[in-house]
């Protein structure tokens, strides 16, 4: 599996149960909120001042050693 940027980050929570404790190290403590759902990755990094590339990069990495 790889994510993007511009997947929903309801998708990405149910995607892969290690996504979600990965965007919470980040700084994205807000994923139950209703709104989080709906938004983009690219735009939740947007609004907690994340590199959303270097995220994104990161993640894929993580469930590609996984695969």
């Amino acid at each position: 599996m790889q994510i993007s940027k511009d997947m929903l980050i309801g998708e990405l929570v149910q995607a892969h149960e290690l996504i979600a404790p990965m965007l919470m190290r980040a700084g994205m403590h807000c994923l139950g909120c209703p709104s989080a759902q709906g938004e983009t990755l690219e735009e939740a990094c947007m609004v907690h001042g994340i590199d959303c590339d270097t995220l994104v990069s990161g993640i894929n990495e993580v469930l590609a050693e996984r695969a």
